[in-house]
């Protein structure tokens, strides 16, 4: 673990200029800076001073968290192939019900169609890539051709159709795949 380097981090997140910090911990701004470029160590008793300050216990400050990942690729994602729907389901976030939207990559074939939704909080955003789909909405039909894309809000039933089949980007949020 570089500590000099995750002290800067943590003080820059917090908006602290090196002087601030230096004061607040009544250290000097060259022992500080010494520290970030790892030029000097601290001492526990200096580390947990610092450490107090930036809002921080030494166990939070020596937990190693697992790198987050940001990239999915198609070894990453999820199928789902509905046969009687005509449609298949391609998440391309995994795991996205955890999270605050769910982007999934939606294909209908000529006829398909999604499994009807009853009204839920929440709203949803598509973009079509190919063919056209008709965006069912209560009583109301509305179509989106390829490079157009749609909103909602989801307080009515919704599902999608598609006549020559279509694929498209859909992000539900919250998540409701």
């Amino acid at each position: 673990m570089n500590i000099g380097e995750k002290i800067r981090e943590q003080r820059i997140l917090r908006g602290l200029t090196q002087e601030e910090l230096a004061s607040r911990t009544e250290l000097s701004k060259g022992f500080i800076s010494q520290l970030e470029r790892n030029l000097t160590s601290p001492s526990i008793a200096t580390l947990t001073d610092i450490l107090q300050c930036l809002g921080m216990t030494l166990g939070e400050f020596f937990q190693d968290e697992p790198e987050e990942q940001v990239v999915f690729r198609g070894t990453d994602y999820f199928e789902k192939n509905d046969a009687e729907l005509g449609s298949k389901v391609t998440w391309i976030i995994p795991n996205a019900q955890k999270h605050g939207m769910e982007p999934i990559l939606l294909r209908l074939a000529p006829g398909g169609s999604t499994c009807p939704d009853h009204p839920h909080e929440g709203e949803e955003f598509g973009y079509v890539f190919r063919g056209s789909v008709d965006i069912h909405l209560g009583s109301r039909v509305y179509r989106a051709k390829k490079g157009e894309s749609f909103y909602f809000v989801s307080d009515r039933r919704h599902y999608l159709t598609s006549r020559q089949g279509a694929e498209i980007l859909w992000i539900s949020s919250p998540p409701s795949f």
